[in-house]
């Protein structure tokens, strides 16, 4: 990194024009732009822009690249822009970074930002220590509404929000309570703001960031503060951190339930070796599976051979096995990340899948024995004189293999939690490859024991 920039834009680019453009543009539709070009372009555009206009785009999380357009900009520039972005989004910006501009640029902020960010660097990712911003507003129990209205009006612009103010005691500096804008400004201004605040819900630094979520959603708060042991607030998480933080968590979720690894970039931004990546492994893993699939279909040659026809329902027999096992994980991944049902919960999630799946399975039965009935009956296909039995057998077997895919389907969230991996690795696709194994062995022992002595 240098002091000074070369742009290395297209040559249809008019960077003056765009920042132009963008210097009075709302910051949602900047971003947006900016998102369209090269990391070098963008860094171009915003060494144009006020300061207070960079610093509005780079701090929303909807930017696609805000590492490397950072590391494209002059390091003076950069380092002024990092100085006054928030403090949590700032972190995130340098830990992506690489040397030596990681380094180079953490040297030439003040000693202040520089202990901020190297201290949310220390948190684990995804936690509330991680996510925290450090601005936030925070008075002593002795201030009046006056005073505080008043160091609101100072220090507003250097705070992330004023959705509430904290009330730390006078000398242990220990958060006492919270007081939102909304109470403040309706206080009396001689009134100690002591008097007006409420007892505080706060979480640990190292509080999940969907357990944070959860407790802002219950509590209906727009932020939350982060505490120490002690009882010193150490920063804050807002509503629309925890919004970011759902999205990109159902985002992951969405991506593992479709069989593959999650991806934190936005599709067109992935390289095709990363999309190889992300999506191979599971493939594999899939197919290699399935290969029990045939092994299945091997095993029960003979059973095939002399009864032709039994073919006919394998794919009837399999999809039907597989969607009711998605059904079952997809609602039991979802009612344990809500916290609706706990692992000590699985036998009774068990006992409630069980006659699910059976009157799923009866249901799935009856349609699949007046199809055979009907098709024989109307002569559009003919099953052989045992043409019942052979509905019969359909029948008890999609019984079966519901029953098996509801009951699997809903078991192995809890399995894979309890081995602590994230029970949306409990993919359709997973439910579906295992529930067509068994769903095979079932068809055709039930075939075995139905149509014995007649076609087998």
């Amino acid at each position: 990194m240098t002091d000074t920039y070369t742009a290395t834009t297209d040559g249809d680019l008019d960077v003056y024009a765009l920042a132009s453009r963008l210097s009075g543009g709302h910051v949602a539709d900047n971003v947006e732009i900016l998102n369209q070009l090269e990391p070098q372009d963008a860094a171009a555009v915003l060494v144009l822009l006020p300061v207070d206009t960079s610093v509005e785009i780079l701090d929303k999380p909807e930017l696609y690249h805000g590492a490397e357009v950072i590391a494209s900009l002059p390091r003076r520039t950069a380092i002024i822009l990092l100085t006054e972005m928030s403090a949590d989004v700032a972190a995130d910006i340098v830990q992506q970074l690489d040397e030596p501009a990681r380094s180079e640029l953490m040297q030439g902020l003040d000693r202040n930002t520089r202990a901020t960010i190297e201290n949310l660097l220390t948190y684990p990712e995804n936690t509330a220590g991680a996510m925290m911003t450090t601005e936030f507003v925070s008075v002593t129990a002795t201030w009046t509404v006056e005073q505080t209205l008043q160091h609101i009006r100072q220090v507003e612009r250097t705070r992330e929000t004023v959705y509430a103010i904290y009330v730390l005691d006078a000398f242990t500096r220990r958060l006492v309570g919270a007081v939102s804008l909304r109470r403040l400004i309706a206080g009396e201004p001689s009134a100690q703001i002591a008097d007006l605040a409420r007892p505080p819900i706060t979480t640990s630094p190292l509080t999940d960031r969907e357990e944070v979520a959860r407790l802002i959603s219950r509590h209906d708060m727009l932020a939350v503060p982060v505490v120490d042991k002690a009882g010193h607030v150490l920063g804050i998480v807002t509503v629309d951190d925890i919004i970011d933080a759902i999205i990109e968590e159902n985002t992951e979720d969405a991506q593992k339930f479709g069989g593959m690894a999650a991806t934190d970039e936005p599709y067109l931004q992935v390289g095709l070796p990363g999309m190889i990546r992300k999506r191979g492994g599971w493939l594999c893993v899939l197919f290699i599976g399935e290969l029990l699939t045939a092994s299945a279909m091997q095993h029960f040659e003979g059973e095939l051979e002399k009864a032709i026809v039994l073919t006919l329902f394998i794919p009837l027999i399999m999809s039907s096995g597989g969607n009711s096992g998605s059904q079952a994980t997809s609602l039991l991944i979802r009612a344990l990340a809500l916290r609706e049902v706990k692992l000590g919960d699985w036998w009774r999630v068990a006992l409630r899948e069980l006659p699910t799946g059976l009157i799923l399975g009866a249901m799935l039965g009856v349609i699949g024995l007046v199809r055979v009935v009907a098709w024989q009956k109307l002569g559009i296909y003919d099953y052989g004189e045992h043409w019942m039995l052979i509905g019969l057998t359909v029948a008890a077997a999609l019984i079966g293999v519901v029953v098996f895919g509801s009951v699997s389907g809903s078991m192995l969230p809890f399995m894979l939690q309890r081995a602590g991996f994230d029970p949306a690795s409990a993919s359709a696709p997973l439910v579906a490859t295992l529930v067509d194994v068994t769903g095979l062995m079932i068809y055709f022992s039930v075939a075995v024991l139905i149509l014995s002595g007649t076609l087998l």
